[in-house]
């Protein structure tokens, strides 16, 4: 008897298994040029995998989207319809890296019962997925299934989550080195926010990124059971908050629901992404969430500038040779805008201190008078661009976006966000539209990675999401390396306001942070090739004003650099040990190339330039950088496109060059 009922329970089973098997449906998608395949199974669970000239790059991974009635989308999903489609189109973008950017792939849409329906697209340069949902009313979503498999232990270069906010896990400041480890080696009191990359072997790499991230928490990264290979954890919402964190700045949830997301029925939700390089420096030229995101909803981009910024807060408002008291008065920023103004600069900040940190409409700084700074900077052709708590702006922008447009200040380097929650995504998007509504720029400062919000809201110039140069204040960790890590991970997702230009450079050995009077590690050049490098429209100089007119051959240098480029082209890296990148705008390109510890030589090749000859001004590491690290040497020298050029690096050292054209 008990023989016959093994019997039948083991043909029962695999009855229910083929049964299962033959309502799996199988797709497979490739890109355009054929190099990658997308495997997708859709039935008991839906499943996707993809290969890189054959190679599998992600293993067998499960998606789903869990409803808190209980219902989970991806599970057991029957398909009513799908279809694949070829998508070859332009995009011409704004404040970007590029004028315009080719959007080619194929996508292919499984339509499931239930009124939902799974998006997969293929690029020349990774995949992306998404679900989206066509349901009446609000619905809860208890928690996302994302998985990213590998199939070996590979290194992980991975920016855990480590410095809570009043003690809270996931309000942080979304600044982290990197920790190169093994997937198995993931620690397990963390998590890691995107991008993050992976080491896949035969000189790939894979980066995860999410895109279009609204209205949505964001995700982060938990090593999965497999232990080779990561699934996404995201931050609940929050039902109650207080004040606290730094100097009570920020807004922190004391009280989180079960759930992630309580949001609308009919939406898209966010792109999770995979981007494939086969040579590390493809990395440093990529458009995956540019291209993910959803496009301009503003219909007048005409008053949206971008530029260079004269920056008080990393000096600490040390100006000197002036006949008045230097610090957070009228005079010290009428001499900023003088400064910004005889250099070409669009923009100085006025940095935390003229108003109350949780409220912006009064102005705490007696000796400050904004109307009077606003008014001198417009005559000098300078805006001013205010900084404010995101406590402040989320309680008051109503009342004080109109306000301070009306007195002629261009926009707010917003901070101490801190969170990336539904609420505070949310809010991001909130706040962008309400300040396009007063024609006022953006720039998003204490806050997480960029996933194409500013493609979306263009009057959104700039993110920090980085650990940047303000860290050098207080900081002895290895600058240099993180400098040529960041272009290959970071930089992946967006605009990324490091805040650099120091004009204080020590090597290894005399480093010393100083508060009041900082400086960087690495040379002047890598200071000065950070500014081509560097993707940010909004893009600081971090010293101060007195220091630049002493230094004023690389103010020059640096002034002449853009912030947004018609072209890029990578040329060279490897990620954290050196990077070289190339912009053009107009008819001028800029090159710049960094490079960690090591010294360094290579060779750049300039069949980037064309037809034509051009002249070459340079700012290259002196022959004592490796001494004294603000030593450089410039020179110019004619080059045209057949030219190879071999450079040198001292070490934490850098390279820079102007290149004009000349006939």
């Amino acid at each position: 008897m008990r023989t016959k009922l093994i019997s039948l329970f083991i043909a029962l089973s695999l009855s229910s298994m083929i049964l299962n098997a033959q309502k799996s449906k199988i797709f497979e998608l490739k890109s355009p040029d054929a190099k990658i395949t997308l495997k997708l199974e859709v039935g008991a669970k839906t499943i996707w995998s993809v290969q890189h000239d054959g190679q599998q790059i992600i293993a067998p991974s499960t998606i789903s989207l869990k409803f808190e009635s209980g219902e989970v989308l991806g599970d057991l999903a029957k398909i009513s319809s799908s279809k694949t489609e070829k998508v070859d189109q332009v995009i011409t973008t704004i404040n970007y890296k590029k004028a315009k950017i080719s959007d080619l792939y194929n996508q292919l849409t499984v339509n499931c019962k239930g009124d939902y329906r799974l998006v997969f697209r293929v690029y020349n340069d990774g995949v992306a997925y998404r679900f989206s949902t066509k349901r009446k009313g609000e619905i809860i979503i208890k928690n996302e299934e994302a998985n990213f498999n590998f199939t070996s232990d590979y290194k992980a270069f991975v920016p855990y989550m480590w410095d809570y906010r009043a003690g809270q896990k996931f309000n942080h400041s979304f600044e982290a080195l990197y920790k190169e480890i093994n997937i198995s080696k993931f620690a397990t009191d963390s998590l890691a926010f995107l991008p993050l990359l992976v080491d896949v072997g035969n000189g790939k790499k894979a980066v995860i990124l999410e895109a279009d991230l609204e209205d949505y928490p964001g995700m982060y990264l938990n090593m999965n059971q497999t232990k080779k290979g990561f699934m996404g954890v995201y931050p609940q919402y929050p039902l109650e908050t207080k004040q606290g964190g730094y100097q009570n700045m920020n807004v922190i949830p004391t009280k989180r629901a079960e759930y992630i997301a309580k949001t609308t029925g009919t939406r898209n939700f966010p792109w999770r992404a995979v981007v494939i390089s086969a040579q590390d420096k493809e990395l440093l030229n990529n458009d995956m969430v540019q291209k993910l995101a959803s496009p301009s909803r503003l219909t007048d981009i005409s008053w949206i500038k971008t530029g260079q910024v004269a920056w008080d807060w990393w000096s600490d408002w040390n100006i000197s040779h002036v006949d008045f008291k230097a610090g957070y008065n009228t005079q010290t920023y009428k001499y900023y805008i003088d400064f910004a103004a005889a250099n070409k600069l669009p923009f100085i900040v006025m940095d935390w201190g003229w108003s109350s940190h949780t409220d912006i409409l009064k102005v705490t700084t007696p000796d400050i008078d904004i109307q009077e700074i606003v008014n001198y900077g417009k005559q000098k052709g300078v805006g001013v661009v205010l900084w404010a708590s995101w406590y402040a702006v989320s309680h008051e922008m109503d009342e004080a976006f109109p306000k301070y447009s009306k007195m002629g200040v261009k926009g707010f380097k917003i901070d101490f966000v801190d969170r990336d929650d539904q609420i505070a995504v949310a809010s991001l998007y909130e706040i962008a539209k309400k300040a396009a509504e007063y024609k006022l720029i953006v720039d998003y400062h204490g806050v997480f990675k960029p996933t194409g919000l500013q493609r979306t809201y263009p009057n959104v110039v700039g993110y920090e999401g980085v650990k940047g140069l303000e860290n050098y204040k207080w900081a002895t960790e290895d600058q240099p390396l993180y400098c040529v890590s960041i272009p290959f991970i970071r930089m992946m997702a967006g605009p990324m306001d490091y805040t650099p230009g120091a004009m204080r450079n020590s090597n290894k050995a005399n480093y010393r942070p100083v508060g009041s009077y900082p400086m960087s590690m690495g040379t002047r050049c890598n200071q000065l090739a950070m500014y081509v490098m560097y993707e940010a429209p909004f893009q600081m100089l971090s010293d101060n004003p007195t220091t630049y007119m002493k230094e004023q051959e690389c103010t020059d240098f640096i002034a002449k650099i853009p912030t947004t480029t018609d072209e890029t082209v990578a040329l060279d890296g490897k990620v954290g040990e050196f990077a070289a990148i190339a912009r053009k705008k107009g008819e001028t390109w800029f090159v710049g190339a960094m490079t960690n510890w090591t010294p360094r030589e290579i060779t750049l090749d300039f069949s980037f330039l064309g037809s034509g000859n051009y002249q070459a001004i340079i700012i290259k590491d002196g022959i004592n950088a490796d001494r004294d690290a603000t030593d450089y040497k410039r020179e110019i020298i004619k080059i045209t496109s057949g030219d190879k050029v071999k450079i040198q690096m001292a070490p934490g050292g850098g390279w820079a060059a102007r290149i004009e054209k000349l006939y």
